[in-house]
This record gives C-alpha cells, structure tokens and sequence, in this order.
C-alpha cells in the first residue's frame, strides 16, 4: 500500500481513506508522523491531509496528536443499521429515562469496547463518563457486559486475557467475570458497582432482533441495592419494545 499511495497518480481520496484507516481501537490518537507510517502516506502529505481534515471536522487536535473528529462520528450514525436502531429507541429511551430520572445508555458492540450510540443524562449527581460516540471497556460497564456476554467466544477470550483495573473495584479476574457472563445470559441482565468509576452503579439488559442480540440498554444510578429489580424491569419492558419495533419495520 505504502507504494500504491506514494505514487503521483494516486488520488486524494484514497489518501483520505488511508490516512482515516490508520486509526483504530488500539490507536486512537495518533502524531503526522504515526498517521504517514501506518497510512503508507508520505510524512508531508499525512500532515496537509490531517490540517484540512481538522479544519473540516473531520479529525480533531490535541497537543501534537490528532484524533478522529465528530463529523465522521456523525457521519458513521448515517448507517442504516445504526440509524434504525437509534431511531426507533429514541422514544423508548425517553420513557425509560421518564420512569427513572438515571442516566440512559443505548450501545452496541464494537470489537472489544462498547460503543454508545445514545445517551440521556440523569437528574442524579453520579460520575458518568460515558458520551455518545464513545468507547468504553466491555468488561467494566454494565451494557459491555451485557454485549459480552453474547459476543463470539473468542471475543469473549480476547476480552478475558486483557482485562485492564480502571478503579479498584474492577473486575480483572477471569474465572469471575466468566461466573458474571454466566449469570447475565442466564438472568437476562448486568451489572456493575465502581467499575468504571468510582460512585456509579450500572445495570443493563440485551437488546434482541429476533432472536439476535444487537445492543445492549443500561441505566447508571448511584446506588443499586434498593431499586434494582424496578430499575431491571423498567430496562426489560423498553428493550423488549425496541425489538419489536425493529422486527416489524
């Protein structure tokens, strides 16, 4: 590839698209010179490609690292399967966020990270890191969990051999979060207590068309002890409604 793009005739889009395509889940940001080598663009053309991408949105700038930018997120929501899906949850999320003032979650699977497609913030003072076009440890959050459970085995291994601490209450043994897999399958929801961060609890259920599980639904509250079942209820009755208005679309 590097010689196909060094070559005069190559055009911008390709250089484009190759300059996109060196940024992945292990490499988010990036430097000009990392963008030129994992994009087979010379150091000069990575650079110019990356000034204009960021003038247009579609790479953004930190320090001397560049990231992917918001317009290609929005971009990327045009895809009918994502765009389907965040608009036929949308009035779902509402009335779950309605029935519970917590923050509302819609995410889906990518690779071996959580994407989150939609969010509603709560009323609750709880510590949320999570926004709309994110990405965030499977193993840690509770509709990661709830995507992990039912991803492919070897996701699930790969996940299971490389599971970082993000606080002290993450879970990092894999005999246990196998034991948590197992029970999520098994109860049809998720959860986690300070795993992602310290002071918020998560709790999420599948999202299924037909009988295919292609999102998770979660809620972040403060506390889970007292409320769970009403708060796992709540999730059922939206996610239940989700596949249906998507199997009958």
């Amino acid at each position: 590839m590097p010689g196909n793009l060094s070559r005069p005739g190559a055009s911008v889009t390709s250089r484009v698209f190759a300059l996109l395509g060196a940024f992945d889940v292990e490499h988010r940001a990036l430097t000009a010179s990392e963008l030129g080598r994992r994009s087979g663009l010379p150091s000069a053309t990575a650079h110019r490609l990356a000034t204009e991408l960021v003038a247009l949105g579609g790479l953004e700038r930190s320090g001397n690292t560049y990231v992917v930018g918001r317009r290609v997120w929005d971009l990327g929501l045009l895809v009918p399967v994502q765009a389907e899906l965040r608009q036929v949850a949308a009035p779902f999320l509402q009335d779950l966020y309605a029935a519970t003032q917590a923050t509302v979650h819609l995410a889906e699977r990518d690779g071996r990270e959580a994407l989150y497609l939609d969010r509603l913030s709560g009323r609750a003072t709880v510590p949320v890191v999570s926004r709309v076009g994110g990405r965030l440890p499977l193993h840690a959050t509770g509709v990661g969990k709830v995507l992990l459970a039912h991803a492919p085995e070897d996701v699930q291994r790969a996940v299971l051999a490389d599971l970082a601490r993000i606080t002290p209450a993450t879970v990092t043994r894999p005999g246990l979060l196998r034991d948590q897999l197992e029970r999520a399958r098994r109860e049809g929801y998720a959860q986690t207590v300070d795993e992602m961060s310290a002071g918020a609890c998560s709790v999420a259920v599948p999202v299924r068309r037909g009988g295919e599980v292609i999102a998770a639904l979660g809620l972040v509250v403060p506390d889970l002890r007292r409320h769970r079942p009403r708060l796992v209820a709540a999730l059922q009755v939206a996610a239940a409604g989700i596949g249906r208005s998507l199997s009958a679309g």
